[in-house]
């Protein structure tokens, strides 16, 4: 998909500037169109053609496989959501007490619940600060000793839209036999991912915001040398191998990701992501990359300058789809519902306003957020 037709991506209310996409993003009309099909063909003739949605499916796991550089789709689980992605490794592990997690303070919700509940097996969580800190990845890695099992980080922080060294994390991480997990969901669709040069053992992420998709559809990719260590704790008919028999009597989980899959799988989902990552994937993702990043510079330059103060770092290697500025003197949070009843649909994260951007985005929705977000002054 060339530049030029990125505005007919989606079909968007014109009294509306969608800013929002690292919360929930808008369905592009390709995804629209393929879930009416797919309502249409099960209100017409049911599960007729199950075997062309497990096609539909399968291909939907070698997207998400190319899209993170995973060695194969069986590399890849769909799950719900990235909390059921991360509750399957915090309960998947086999703990030892005295152990503990290293995370980020600032992270997410669903990335901090779950390591805080495993207190009740006697793992620590040890968190950084990131206001305390100027130099975060040898801060995180600093509160690592002999005693540290994993490392659990966003790639993207979903308010400050900090984007971190990976690299360097997952290199630490492998030199010292410790799990490195990546919440990619602030990363996937906006920003090249590898999961080999991060050495990342796990990694999750929903679909509904860079990768254009609905909520309740997850990727959850597990190494394969560590797939037979996660302790199962769901079970059912879809997570076994030879799924497909059902009068078998003895079985075992599956050797693919699919063992954390338990029951019958979310096909609106399927066809809902897979028809959004076909774009993600034609397009290229080092051209989204670019056109998010010029949208992003436009931002940074807009609230530099009015005199906004930055939350996001101005540096574009440490910034990816999320700029945050905070408006001095004026209730933030106020401001940010004065500009969503004007049609600047954002969010206020962070103690400020985070506008999120996509490559469909057109610069001059940018100026006119600006102009908007002035005017309420």
């Amino acid at each position: 998909m060339h530049p030029e037709h990125h505005d007919t991506l989606v079909s968007l209310d014109p009294s509306i500037i969608y800013l929002n996409h690292a919360a929930v993003a808008p369905w592009p009309q390709k995804t629209v169109k393929a879930v009416e099909r797919f309502s249409r063909e099960n209100g017409a003739v049911g599960a007729q053609h199950y075997p062309d949605w497990l096609k539909t499916e399968n291909r939907l796991r070698r997207q998400l496989a190319d899209l993170i550089n995973a060695p194969t789709a069986n590399d890849i689980a769909l799950l719900k959501n990235t909390s059921e992605a991360l509750s399957v490794i915090a309960y998947g592990l086999g703990w030892k007490p005295g152990e503990n997690i290293v995370s980020i303070a600032q992270e997410f919700p669903s990335n901090r619940i779950v390591w805080e509940s495993l207190s009740q097996l006697g793992v620590e969580l040890r968190l950084l600060d990131l206001d305390q800190t100027q130099y975060p990845e040898n801060d995180l890695i600093a509160l690592c000793d002999e005693h540290t099992r994993l490392i659990s980080i966003s790639s993207v922080q979903y308010a400050s839209g900090l984007k971190l060294n990976l690299e360097q994390v997952g290199r630490f991480c492998a030199d010292n036999d410790i799990l490195f997990c990546i919440d990619a969901i602030q990363s996937l669709g906006a920003s090249p991912f590898d999961v080999e040069a991060f050495r990342a053992d796990f990694v999750v992420a929903d679909g509904h915001k860079w990768m254009l998709g609905p909520e309740g559809i997850a990727l959850f990719y597990c190494r394969a040398n560590l797939r037979d260590e996660l302790k199962l704790n769901q079970f059912g008919w879809h997570m076994v191998k030879n799924a497909g028999d059902f009068d078998q009597v003895g079985w075992t989980p599956a050797s693919s990701a699919r063992r954390f899959e338990c029951g019958s799988p979310n096909m609106l989902g399927i066809h809902a992501l897979h028809a959004s990552l076909e774009i993600i994937l034609e397009t290229g993702i080092e051209s989204i990359q670019q056109s998010i990043t010029a949208n992003t510079d436009a931002i940074v330059a807009e609230a530099r300058r009015l005199g906004f103060e930055l939350i996001t770092p101005e540096e574009k290697e440490k910034r990816a789809g999320i700029v945050t500025f905070r408006v001095p003197g004026v209730d933030n949070e106020g401001l940010y519902q004065s500009l969503m009843q004007h049609g600047v649909v954002c969010a206020y994260r962070g103690g400020g306003i985070r506008f999120s951007p996509h490559f469909h985005n057109r610069p001059e929705e940018i100026l006119n957020a600006f102009s908007i977000l002035e005017s309420q002054l």
